[in-house]
């Protein structure tokens, strides 16, 4: 690095060529080796910081001068243990050693920035796409939940005993489940939609279990305001979840509640797992819900049990501007 002509600079006064060659030689290796791999895990460490796609202004800017920054800092200590070490003296060189060195350095980092954006952007691209994949299958797999031979039969069992027994009853069952399917076949093709319109879905579907389980099934809403949206299906997925999974009894009523909770909205059911064979799931339900929001949010969905309480809590989405 510092070149032929600092043969006698670096000793002065020694006409051992061997020798000044050697430290010549450990001087250019030594910058060159900490100024790459320095250089380099300083870049790796930043990316795991800064997102190149996220902030891409912010992660090029940082990156530069910490770059910069840092080789000002490594050229300094090495000068200065070759100095110490090996009595060298590169002051009339030191100048062209800094400028060359942070020249070399920038084009490096170009390199490596160039490199690593293109790299994550790519990344980021495949990513999107597999999670939007991922989405319209979920939305798939709810659509197709929602009409399963269970729910079906369930419905139609139901609506065959209150033909004779409440026949007025029987219409309004019709028509909330008409509202029910309707719903689903609008929201086949929708990414989000507004609580509201979810919560209006849900009073339907709750209102058909309710008929075939009476009052042992509770339900309640709590929200704190209805400006934000949710991946449609996902709360009643999670309701059908607490239905199919846990115990429901004149003896042991299923309490299932809706609140909102800062940037979440949360779905809570006291818990009593089924012992035994339970309900054909599908493989729906929790994973679906997971992989939409994947998708849809940066936040994920928080899933847990305690208390004798099962939580599910998903990221309220902003509305689409």
């Amino acid at each position: 690095m510092a070149g032929f002509g600092m043969t006698y600079l670096l000793c002065p006064g020694c006409r051992d060529l061997g020798y000044n060659y050697l430290v010549i030689s450990l001087y250019s290796s030594s910058i060159w080796i900490f100024l790459w791999i320095g250089n380099s895990t300083l870049s790796h460490w930043l990316d795991q910081k800064i997102s190149w796609v996220t902030s891409p202004v912010k992660r090029f800017i940082v990156g530069i001068i910490s770059l910069s920054t840092y080789t000002v800092v490594a050229l300094y200590l090495i000068v200065e243990f070759f100095r110490i070490t090996f009595d060298v003296d590169v002051s009339e060189d030191l100048r062209w050693i800094f400028i060359s060195s942070l020249c070399i350095t920038f084009l490096i980092t170009l390199f490596m920035h160039g490199r690593e954006f293109l790299s994550n952007w790519k990344q980021a691209a495949l990513d999107a796409e597999r999670l939007k994949k991922e989405s319209f299958q979920a939305q798939f797999e709810s659509l197709r939940s929602q009409v399963n031979p269970h729910f079906l039969f369930n419905s139609l069992n139901a609506l065959s005993n209150l033909v004779h027994e409440n026949p007025d009853k029987a219409v309004l069952f019709i028509k909330k489940l008409s509202e029910v399917y309707r719903y689903v076949l609008d929201t086949r093709d929708r990414e989000v939609v507004p609580i509201q319109e979810e919560i209006e879905f849900l009073n339907s579907y709750i209102y058909l279990q309710q008929i075939r389980f009476g009052e042992k099934l509770k339900f309640s809403v709590s929200l704190n305001g209805l400006d934000s949206t949710v991946a449609p299906l996902s709360l009643q997925m999670l309701i059908e979840n607490a239905i199919k999974h846990n115990i429901i009894s004149e003896q042991q009523h299923l309490h299932i509640e809706l609140s909102s909770e800062a940037d979440f909205l949360v779905v809570k059911n006291n818990l009593q797992p089924k012992q035994g064979k339970k309900e054909e799931s599908h493989g729906y339900g929790l994973e679906n819900i997971k992989r939409r929001y994947a998708y849809l949010s940066e936040r994920k969905v928080e899933v847990k049990a305690e208390d004798g309480s099962f939580i599910v809590k998903l990221p309220k989405l902003d509305v689409p501007s």
